[in-house]
């Protein structure tokens, strides 16, 4: 699964982050990569070891940058 830099605890918290204007950054552990050239991807937060409380939608460029949310 894909999780955001930074941990945001909530979905909103992610939100003002990037109403902020906030660099805020998708990646996934392990052997996961990110779309090639970016795209929509499904994140979730907070990561390990807390449980995992959201979900999101993510629009990320090249570098996993996250653009938009849904």
């Amino acid at each position: 699964m894909t999780y955001v830099r930074g941990n945001p605890k909530t979905k909103k918290a992610l939100k003002d982050a990037l109403t902020r204007g906030q660099s805020m950054y998708a990646f996934e552990p392990g052997m996961g990569r990110l779309p090639d050239g970016g795209g929509w991807i499904s994140i979730e937060g907070p990561h390990y070891p807390e449980p995992h409380r959201w979900y999101a939608r993510v629009l990320v460029d090249a570098t996993g940058k996250i653009v938009s949310i849904k």
